[in-house]
């Protein structure tokens, strides 16, 4: 969970905070213990600041915690420019939080606050309520966990592997708006480097993850020609190098281009882009690595931060076919998708039982396996950041990935490519309006709803809301 500051406003009258000092503390302290309750971290700020130089340097140690969010906290009329000098203190993102309670002027203090933060153009969002009210600490949660993830891009580094993929403008970023604007940095790697270690690799270990596989796996579809066991093995040691590049170099998300250098002459990394975003392997639970195929800069970062706030995989997919008489979208990459998603379990033995590595198609002349599965059901947060005349956007909408019998899953799968894996969305956005608008051909998509923190995402990112919905 995230580092929440918390911070009291007084009031800058001696005797008016010697009398109210008592009252802060109390609603004070309860607000702390239901911020950790709800399983965050707590810097709280060491005195209450009832003059203007405690606003600074109460603030000032506050900041120096290294907190992702900082609440200021209003539980009776406070002096509106110990807010500005606190706020001046710190970079964080601000949430002003106001007592409800009617024997003092909390909400006063908070909006007196908030207008002078407006004059100044300093971004912040409010909210109000019982310290020990559990919709309080979830709006501030919210905004705790879009702060955690937007400050986790800030100093981190993208691997990529590969250059532009077939053309596909959407799939690059200019390098300086990144680091400009989410601290990102991206480290060029050659594909060629990603060649040499897998032939280098530890082939014990491949054939080990092979036979992992062929045990816990619904199938693997050996043809003696795209698909055979070295030509997997091949693919696992592709895996364990980039997970070595990914260790040397400190990469913290990552994409490979693959199409068509790596498709066409060595093997497709499907499995090491499914394995890399899974949370296991065949030697147990791991971190989560986003990795996005064909290098898709913007993908790679659109997971990154479902990842952080969902705390879970993440999916990367093309929006394969729209079939109308359904109302249902056909989300089908490649063979990327992590086999967590064929059932979302914490075992994976649970999850590759629904999984088929099937013979690479047409497209893919050097072979190897697509991981294919049928996503399970249940409510999901799709969307992706996308550019509009060189401006960022987050494109954001709410859907339900939805099976079927095994009868209706096969007519699905058979209209497109069955070897892949498929998500089937409804999405809650009118078909017009998904793709008269939608900026890329590729989307992502995390469980639940999230859609309360990605719009807090994009507030602290200061980029433009696109969100859609049938009321919309």
């Amino acid at each position: 969970m995230a580092r929440i500051g918390v911070i009291s406003i007084s009031d800058g009258r001696d005797h008016v905070h010697a009398r109210n000092a008592d009252f802060i503390q109390g609603k004070q302290d309860a607000l702390v213990h239901s911020l950790k309750e709800a399983g965050h971290e707590v810097v709280v700020g060491d005195e209450l600041v009832a003059t203007n130089t405690l606003a600074s340097s109460v603030a000032r140690k506050v900041a120096a915690a290294d907190v992702d969010v900082t609440v200021l906290y209003y539980t009776v009329w406070a002096f509106p420019h110990f807010t500005m000098l606190a706020a001046d203190a710190t970079r964080s993102p601000l949430v002003l939080v106001a007592s409800t309670d009617p024997t003092e002027p909390g909400l006063v203090g908070m909006l007196a606050a908030g207008g002078a933060l407006d004059q100044i153009g300093r971004t912040h969002t409010r909210a109000w309520g019982a310290p020990d009210d559990r919709e309080l600490a979830e709006k501030i949660s919210v905004q705790a966990t879009a702060a955690g993830a937007v400050s986790s891009l800030r100093g981190s580094t993208f691997g990529r592997f590969g250059g532009r993929p077939m053309g596909m403008n959407t799939a690059v970023a200019n390098t300086d708006q990144w680091q400009a604007l989410f601290g990102i940095d991206v480290e060029e790697i050659d594909q060629y480097e990603l060649v040499l270690r897998a032939e280098r690799a530890d082939a014990a270990e491949a054939r080990r993850g092979r036979e992992w596989i062929e045990q816990h796996a619904a199938g693997v579809h050996y043809d003696g020609k795209k698909l055979t066991p070295e030509l997997l093995e091949r693919q696992i040691r592709s895996y364990l190098a980039v997970r070595d590049i990914i260790g040397e170099r400190h990469l913290d998300f990552s994409g490979i281009k693959g199409q068509p250098e790596l498709t066409e002459h060595f093997a497709t990394m499907d499995v090491t882009e499914a394995f890399l975003n899974d949370p296991y392997d065949w030697n147990g639970p791991k971190q989560t690595h986003v990795c996005a195929t064909e290098a898709d800069m913007d993908g790679a970062l659109t997971m990154q931060l479902l990842k952080k706030v969902a705390d879970t995989p993440v999916l990367f997919a093309d929006v394969r076919h729209y079939h109308a008489d359904r109302d249902i979208w056909d989300l089908c990459n490649s063979g990327q998708h992590a086999t967590w998603f064929a059932a979302r379990s914490d075992d994976p033995a649970e999850n590759l039982a629904q999984v088929n590595f099937y013979p690479e198609v047409f497209f893919f002349p050097a072979g190897g396996a697509s991981v294919q599965h049928i996503a399970a059901p249940g409510q999901m947060t799709l969307g992706r950041l996308t550019r509009d005349g060189g401006e960022y956007r987050l494109q954001l909408m709410l859907g339900e990935f939805e099976n079927y019998d095994a009868a209706t899953n096969k007519v699905l799968v058979d209209q497109s490519t069955p070897e892949w894996p498929h998500a089937f969305a409804r999405l809650d956005a009118p078909g017009e309006v998904f793709l008269s608008k939608f900026g890329a051909n590729h989307i992502h998509a995390v469980p639940g709803d999230h859609r309360a923190a990605m719009r807090a995402v994009a507030r602290q990112l200061d980029i433009h809301l696109d969100e859609w919905s049938r009321e919309s």
